[in-house]
């Protein structure tokens, strides 16, 4: 069984959006004091964590990710006091917090990039990535910002290029500082001294540079699309040198230190090249990050040997270590469109989405939940003239930006704001969210809602599904099926990756499975040794 401890180890997380959760006092923006208020809710999920991502101090030009202050609450979320009243609730209910920390840059208007841009001299000259042109002028490499456009922008003052890997806004902290180290590893620990349970490290793979600023390789005919969009060049490079750098090794282990007298647990963010096997390198022995996820799953492709092969690929990388990582797996958060419209196509069967539900929780490893995918809650469309995402209005039309999956949740149906705000929301909530408005799904037993509250309380009871070992069976596509193994307990899960009816008609890896009660999905049996499958269908068995 997992220790205590490791409370982290299969565990449910649920994301947040802060702005678009509930908002307590009318200006439109969700905040901490609205969250504190749905905490019943969130527990009536039975989830076992929160995850929140950022509330600091921000002028919130890529809204919360720009921190100018790690250590306070902007005052359009609430205050220090809000945070701690929110901590108990939390506490008292029994869930547990993460909350973001954004550790690779901070905002142009931190203190310490003011004071670094002051001059060349100035006691945090060297807090940031600075560097002079080529004689030419030009930036001293080649690389590429997420957002689009070079990751160099030149400052006036102190006429030299600073770094950013994400907005100009956004300058990257210079980690070969061991002042810098120091300064985040104190403004973590501000917050473990606060209670929190653990961090969600954002794009936690681009804390060092190399030195010598060489430029990065083309990636040829292979280049990222899981990462980022196929429109944006920042993946026609591989990424050797701007990012996943081998000294982040040792900044992660000093921060596993701080975490553990704590008894705190982290998720890393590994956007990269190879992002699993970075990602069973940054978790794997025990005294790095304790679990983190990759983009994998947040892409357009889907299907049977898709999810198989990257599931067989992230056990193939732990195996490569004497004491294995641990993955989180997640399908849908703030910056992809929701799996619905990713991979479900908008259909409107309910059935899809608490397919995903089972699906995504059934992995070996944990998950992570956005807050909507337990209302099947599909993408918004955005229109440009209310368009926030500055990456969006970069990539316009061709990529649509994060607008469309941050909208506010829908808490009831009878009002424009969906009792979300008494104000008007910072971004539009469609007329399809509000019709799935948690309110509309808090009666009727068989919806989405309601089957998230029971599968997954169901899974609580099954500690295979958390804990054990993961096999695949080989079965014809669209059909997705695996082992879960721990001790002389075997569960078969069995899922139906299409809107079509399936059959097969020789599943001898299932002759002698008992049907598995309790889980609430529908839609699979066997019958004469012949797998039965509804549209979306899926279903769990003990095997002998």
């Amino acid at each position: 069984m997992v220790k205590k401890t490791q409370w982290w180890r299969g565990a449910v997380i649920y994301q947040i959006y802060p702005r678009s959760f509930m908002d307590s006092n009318g200006d439109g923006v969700g905040d901490l004091p609205g969250i504190t208020e749905r905490l019943p809710y969130l527990k009536s999920l039975n989830v076992d964590a929160v995850w929140i991502s950022p509330f600091f101090k921000s002028p919130m030009k890529d809204f919360g990710y720009d921190v100018s202050d790690y250590c306070d609450v902007d005052p359009l979320f609430g205050t220090l006091a809000d945070f701690d009243v929110m901590v108990a609730e939390a506490h008292r209910l029994g869930l547990r917090i993460i909350i973001d920390q954004v550790l690779s840059h901070t905002s142009d208007l931190h203190p310490w990039f003011v004071e670094s841009r002051a001059s060349r001299d100035n006691p945090k000259a060297d807090w940031y990535i600075w560097a002079d042109p080529k004689p030419d002028g030009t930036p001293p490499n080649n690389w590429l910002s997420v957002f689009g456009g070079s990751a160099w922008q030149w400052d006036s003052r102190r006429l030299q290029f600073y770094m950013h890997n994400f907005l100009t806004s956004q300058p990257d902290l210079n980690f070969h500082n061991p002042e810098v180290q120091a300064a985040v590893l104190d403004a973590v620990e501000f917050w473990l001294k606060r209670g929190v349970d653990g961090f969600r490290f954002d794009a936690c793979n681009y804390h060092f540079h190399d030195r010598k600023l060489r430029s990065n390789p083309p990636a040829g005919t292979r280049p990222d699309t899981t990462s980022v969009s196929k429109v944006n060049p920042y993946g026609m490079q591989q990424h050797r040198y701007d990012k996943s750098r081998p000294q982040n090794l040792r900044f992660l282990a000093a921060l596993r230190t701080l975490l553990d007298r704590y008894g705190a647990a982290s998720v890393g963010e590994i956007g990269d090249d190879d992002s699993l096997g970075r990602l069973a390198e940054y978790t794997s022995g025990g005294d790095k990050l304790h679990q983190a996820y990759s983009f994998t799953l947040l892409t357009e492709q889907f299907g049977t040997e898709f999810i198989t092969t990257q599931v067989q690929n992230m056990e193939r990388a732990f195996r490569r270590y004497e004491v294995p990582g641990w993955v989180c797996w997640s399908i849908g958060n703030h910056d992809v469109p929701r799996v619905l419209t990713r991979w479900g196509k908008d259909t409107e069967d309910p059935a899809f989405p608490k397919l995903m539900m089972a699906l995504v929780t059934s992995l070996r490893g944990s998950a992570c939940v956005y807050q909507g995918e337990e209302l099947g809650l599909p993408e918004a469309d955005i229109p440009y003239e209310l368009l926030q995402d500055p990456y969006g209005k970069a990539f316009w039309p061709d990529f649509k930006g994060r607008d469309g999956c941050r909208t506010p949740m829908p808490w009831r149906k009878d009002e424009s704001a969906g009792g979300f705000t008494n104000g008007h929301p910072w971004l539009p909530i469609p007329p399809a969210h509000l019709a799935r408005a948690a309110e509309v799904q808090e009666g009727p037993p068989d919806s989405i809602l309601n089957f998230t509250r029971l599968f997954l309380a169901w899974r609580r009871t099954q500690p295979a599904l958390i804990e054990g070992d993961i096999e695949f069976v080989r079965a014809p596509a669209p059909l997705l099926i695996f082992i879960r193994t721990l001790g002389k307990t075997r569960i078969c899960a069995a899922f139906n990756l299409s809107g079509a009816p399936q059959r097969w008609s020789r599943p001898r890896r299932l002759k002698d499975a008992m049907p598995l009660p309790g889980h609430g999905l529908s839609g699979a049996h066997i019958e004469h040794q012949i797998l039965h499958m509804a549209p979306w269908g899926g279903g769990y068995w003990t095997l002998p």
